[in-house]
This record gives C-alpha cells, sequence and structure tokens, in this order.
C-alpha cells in the first residue's frame, strides 16, 4: 500500500471539494482550484472532515498514481488554505529588478533588460531592488514561474552571481591558476 496515498487529506470547514467526471475542483478561502486527475483506476470519497484516495486494482499504473492523486489534491486543498511562495535573489553588482505594472524587468548585466510577464493567477512582490517574492495558490505555477525567472541568469560556479532560491548554495569552483 503507498504511504502517501494511503493518508487522507484533511478538510478545514472553509473547504470544499467537489468531483465531475475526472475533473476535482478545490473552493477555499484564498481561491478556487480545478485539475484534471487520471481516476479511471481510482476512487476518492469526498466527506466533511477529509478526502480519501483507494486504488480498484492493484496495477502498476494504479500504484503509481495513486500517491500522485493524492498529493495533487493534498496541494490543492493547501494552496486555497494557506497559498504558497517562493522568494529568489539576485546577486551580482548592478543585478536589479523593477515591478512595471503586469511585468517585471531584470537587469543581470546584458546589454538590454530583460522583459517577464507575470502570469495571471499569482502576486509578485519585491523587497528593495533585489529580492522577488512569488505567491500564489497554484503550486505548480508558482514553482513553474520562480524555475522561469531564475532560468533568466542561473548563478555561475565563478563568482556566484545571478538568480538563485532563497537558502540556495552555489557550489563554488577554483579559478585558474597560473604557474611561473
Amino acid at each position: 500500500m503507498s504511504l502517501i496515498g494511503s493518508k487522507p487529506v484533511l478538510l478545514t470547514n472553509d473547504v470544499t471539494v467537489s468531483i465531475e467526471r475526472n475533473i476535482v475542483t478545490v473552493k477555499g478561502p484564498k481561491g478556487e482550484l480545478s485539475q484534471s486527475l487520471p481516476m479511471d483506476t481510482l476512487i476518492i470519497k469526498v466527506s466533511k472532515e477529509q478526502v480519501e484516495v483507494t486504488r480498484k486494482n492493484e496495477a502498476k499504473q494504479t500504484k503509481a498514481f495513486h500517491g500522485l492523486v493524492r498529493s495533487i489534491i493534498n496541494n490543492m486543498v493547501e494552496g486555497v488554505t494557506k497559498g504558497f511562495s517562493k522568494k529568489l535573489e539576485l546577486v551580482g553588482t548592478g543585478y536589479r529588478v523593477k515591478k512595471q505594472g503586469n511585468a517585471l524587468s531584470f537587469s543581470l548585466g546584458f546589454s538590454h533588460s530583460i522583459e517577464f510577464l507575470i502570469p495571471e493567477g499569482l502576486n509578485i512582490d519585491l523587497e528593495g531592488n533585489n529580492v522577488v517574492i512569488i505567491s500564489g495558490i497554484d503550486k505548480q505555477l508558482v514553482g513553474q514561474t520562480a524555475a522561469e525567472i531564475r532560468s533568466l541568469k542561473k548563478p555561475e560556479p565563478y563568482k556566484g552571481k545571478g538568480i538563485r532560491y532563497e537558502g540556495e548554495v552555489v557550489r563554488r569552483k577554483a579559478g585558474k591558476t597560473t604557474t611561473v
């Protein structure tokens, strides 16, 4: 039995979960999320206090989806109650970011600034001019957006300059040595 899939997803009073065919919809105080899930071999039971995911058979594909579906539902419930956030730091001389309406303008040492459009459903705040805080109710969208922003200028191993997650450790390499 799956360790993750067998745990129930606990619901609070202000969260409702509804299932229509293979689409699970979760409504809560922060918003509403919908997700299409592979449920042809799984049974999802929704009560007022919890959501349980069980398997119809013991096929390999069913076992693989058991824990996945439960984790997706749990992340949806957590998103509409608490929300998710990621923090990115710009490290480097002259590296900064500005928010201009619906876009972020990055100055990352290139000859031009880079414009990044903020996806719908996300809230992006700035701390100073070198810290970006991405928050929203969809865990996948928050993580994907953080990864796209980080990919604009990944941290390089020699000086450590670039965009990194908060608390990320960049392994540094020694520079070139010369012998006389």
